[in-house]
């Protein structure tokens, strides 16, 4: 494929250069536009290697929109992730393998001063830094468990292009070379043994521009034009050729070059076909137009012949930056963000703890603010997958340790008005207005701030902050558009004494107990 692809671009350079009449400098330029396109209209399309299993999903538009997502992963409503890999080793945070060789960021600086000059100390010798010496997933699994987590993500291949399983295409892979462990089936095994189902994440389609900062050279002294170690040809599996799309131009960040697409769908197809993961994510849209959507029918098709014929698989993509983002084709997911109201389709939320990647001095997300976010996105239809983050030994830092006893206790309360739940008539009421969209997760809540669940006839109000004295519920007041039945009960989740309540015609009342069975917000059943 190098071979044919460097004959066609010979041909149309020497097509144009032969065509030029060396006259003037003008007319050389429009002798050259004009031979151009006469070459690009006799270039034959990419051919590409897409073997397809077959199934119910074909590789187009159309077919995919026939998706429809699965219960489990409706009713599981809260998922975590390991957001994890030898980026974690600088302790430095998100992106470190691409800002290593940007001058001015931080991890430029910190890279120079811990390991010495990218010309030299690359991100290849990272890599072998990642030893995860710690890693016990079944002990992680049993805490993930615990926190309430239904499903289990694990980081197959990040940006970086270091694949974590036991890779047919990447020789710079986990099983190979740092832990030399099998990091996606030692994390498969013990999600497996703990019921939870089982996902992958895949950043890969972004790899091939993001790191063409490895390509480039200091322009300032002492090493002004000193090709970092990204130029050497023989570590160019690991930091590509240098020549995809320039990173993020303003229209995508996804490669147009056809090899690299082809390397995409071959380590991502034997990433699937090896691990049968029921979730796989996308860091952005659809990547490589029929490369992903031929990837993504093999993976729906795969997983029916393993399910006896059911489609138990989600894919979830975005609707920024790049690629191509069909919302019937799979989950939509928002990262670091909400959406405005309830979302007709299934959708969900990515965030993190912390930074994405371990970082020393980061400001960790508090339980109440995980709560809060749970409560709003699973109100508007939606599921939350949380990053929490390890040090790159493979154990839990002292806040993230923290949370997942705190989360456990308030699950153990609480579960009942998250899990198996659909959104109500309206998602919630209080003086909280959430900014919607990727990026946007700053919001404070008050424990005036209500957001309804349903189900089993049900109606679930879950408070986001700690309400005292009393609950008013204006959605369910004697007079309100929504309250069209007369309230039976109402109880406090995790309290067995009665409660005092009225509904009186702007609001349901509730009266509190002096002592709440839970912190960070209380959810109260209400049956009709």
């Amino acid at each position: 494929m190098q071979r044919k692809r460097s004959l066609l671009k010979w041909e149309m350079l020497s097509c144009i250069v032969f065509a030029m009449p060396f006259t003037t400098l003008a007319f050389a330029e429009e002798a050259a536009a004009a031979a151009q396109k006469s070459c690009v209209a006799t270039a034959k399309a990419p051919e590409y290697n897409l073997p397809l299993v077959d199934g119910k999903f074909k590789p187009t538009t159309e077919s995919l929109k026939t998706y429809q997502t699965p219960d489990w992963f409706r009713d599981a409503k809260f998922g975590i992730w390991a957001h994890w890999g030898p980026q974690a080793v600088p302790r430095a945070g998100d992106w470190y393998a691409r800002n290593m060789y940007v001058p001015g960021t931080r991890q430029y600086d910190h890279h120079l001063k811990n390991y010495g000059h990218p010309s030299v100390a690359g991100y290849k010798d990272i890599i072998p830094l990642w030893k995860a010496e710690k890693f016990d997933p079944d002990a992680l699994m049993d805490l993930y468990t615990k926190a309430g987590a239904k499903y289990f993500v694990s980081m197959g291949v990040h940006h970086d292009n270091f694949d974590l399983w036991n890779s047919k295409y990447q020789s710079w892979n986990a099983v190979n070379m740092g832990p030399h462990r099998d990091i996606v089936g030692e994390w498969k095994r013990a999600a497996q043994k703990k019921g939870l189902r089982f996902g992958v994440s895949e950043h890969l389609g972004a790899s091939y521009g993001w790191y063409a900062p490895s390509h480039g050279y200091d322009q300032f002294w002492p090493k002004q034009g000193v090709a970092y170690d990204g130029a050497n040809p023989k570590f160019k599996d690991l930091y590509h050729t240098g020549q995809d799309a320039p990173f993020r131009d303003g229209k995508t960040w996804y490669t147009t070059n056809p090899e690299s697409q082809q390397d995409w769908f071959n380590r991502i197809n034997d990433l699937v076909t090896q691990y049968q993961p029921d979730f796989l994510y996308s860091d952005g849209g659809i990547p490589f137009g029929v490369v992903g959507k031929s990837l993504l029918a093999n993976f729906y098709n795969t997983n029916i012949a393993a399910h006896g014929g059911k489609l138990e698989a989600v894919y979830n993509h975005k609707d920024i930056g790049s690629g191509e983002f069909i919302r019937e084709a799979g989950v939509q997911d928002v990262e670091r963000g909400v959406m405005a109201g309830i979302n007709s389709l299934p959708w969900q939320t990515d965030t993190s703890i912390g930074d994405w990647f371990y970082s020393d001095g980061y400001k960790y997300k508090t339980t109440p603010e995980i709560v809060h976010m749970l409560a709003d996105i699973v109100s508007k239809n939606g599921n939350l997958l949380l990053n929490v983050v390890l040090y790159a030994d493979g154990s839990l830092p002292p806040e993230p340790r923290k949370f997942l006893d705190e989360m456990a206790a308030w699950m153990e309360v609480n579960g009942e008005a998250i899990y198996g739940t659909r959104p109500w008539k309206i998602f919630g009421e209080g003086p909280t207005k959430a900014v919607a969209g990727h990026f946007k997760e700053q919001d404070v809540y008050t424990p005036q701030d209500i957001r309804f669940t349903t189900k089993g006839g049900a109606v679930y109000a879950i408070t986001l902050g700690l309400p005292h004295d009393e609950v008013r519920i204006n959605a369910l007041g004697g007079n309100a558009k929504f309250s069209d039945r007369k309230i039976k009960t109402v109880t406090l989740l995790g309290n067995g004494a009665p409660l005092k309540w009225k509904q009186e015609p702007d609001a349901l009342v509730i009266t509190l107990p002096v002592l709440l069975p839970s912190l960070y917000s209380s959810s109260f059943k209400i049956e009709f």
